[in-house]
């Protein structure tokens, strides 16, 4: 029993502290993005070739917009439509946004004004203009990482 305590001892006095103390090291920058919509349409590929025409996307908006809270009624109002983007786009704050999407201005979201902003989605996101949108069309690239904040605030000289 003596043996443990002059062991635990021995162990103490052998511990070191490390002269620089591991730092976490950061997260490098991403530089392949995708906005919400770009992630929804792909998932409004329908046959599962990785791409999407703009019939499966008409056809997948439709049945996203009849989940949201009063479209039984044929438009939603911006709060529903707000709990649509968070489950549809990842966000209540996604764009489309409801100020972009009604633009009637009736504060209400129909089938056919969401179409049309992700239509005008789909048209920015097929590069090559062949009426059927990729993943390589899909995702943003960054050619160099985002400027960060430095900390310093006022005007630089």
């Amino acid at each position: 029993m003596i043996a443990v305590p002059a062991l635990i001892a021995t162990l103490i006095a052998a511990q070191t502290t490390p002269l620089v103390a591991p730092t976490a090291r950061a997260q490098p920058p991403a530089t392949i993005l995708a906005e919400p919509a770009a992630l929804f349409i792909a998932g409004c590929d329908a046959d599962g070739d990785a791409r999407v025409t703009r019939a499966e996307l008409t056809a997948c908006i439709a049945k996203a917009h009849a989940t949201a809270d009063g479209a039984a009624a044929g438009t939603v109002g911006y709060i529903a439509f707000a709990d649509w983007a968070q489950r549809w786009l990842g966000d209540r704050n996604a764009l489309p946004g409801p100020y972009e999407v009604d633009t009637n201005g009736d504060n209400r979201i129909a089938l056919p004004e969401l179409q049309a902003a992700f239509a005008r989605y789909f048209i920015r996101y097929d590069i090559d203009k062949d009426g059927i949108v990729t993943r390589a069309e899909l995702v943003t690239l960054r050619s160099a990482p985002p400027m960060l904040d430095d900390g310093k605030r006022g005007r630089k000289r």
